[in-house]
């Protein structure tokens, strides 16, 4: 999800990964209060409790880099998703595949149109859906 701190992303399973982008929100959420993310973030307070308990709710692109914004040491949310998305885009190329490529190795759980839209930010991508893809592209 952000650059440089999962290298990994490809060695890891969907699943392992975002685990990995739990971790990272719980150890912000942590760091800054409940309180002040809620405040800051708009994201719902239970959601947010959930994440300091690492208990992983579903939760969008949009809504975790707004969790991740919160920490003054990050950019804004919207810069955060956008380098999300971004980074994506870069795996497409690097590994150049496209979007028919991508669904056929998510094994279909989503098809080329809605990943071209929720890779190009005009649809919102899960964090479970946003690790599935992230992990797929740096195992290319």
């Amino acid at each position: 999800m952000l650059r440089g701190e999962f290298e990994s992303a490809g060695e890891l399973s969907p699943e392992e990964l975002r685990t990995a982008y739990g971790e990272t929100l719980a150890d912000t959420v942590e760091a800054v209060g409940v309180d002040t993310v809620v405040e800051r973030s708009g994201v719902d307070r239970d959601v947010v409790e959930a994440v300091a308990a690492r208990d992983e709710p579903e939760l969008t692109l949009e809504a975790a880099a707004a969790i991740l914004s919160t920490d003054p040491e990050r950019p804004d949310g919207e810069t955060l998703k956008m380098d999300a998305l971004d980074m994506l885009l870069m795996g497409m190329t690097t590994a150049v595949v496209d979007v028919d490529a991508v669904a056929t190795g998510l094994d279909d759980e989503m098809d080329p149109k809605e990943i071209q839209q929720k890779v190009e930010g005009r649809y919102p991508i899960t964090l479970a859906e946003y690790a599935a893809v992230h992990h797929f592209l740096e195992s290319r």
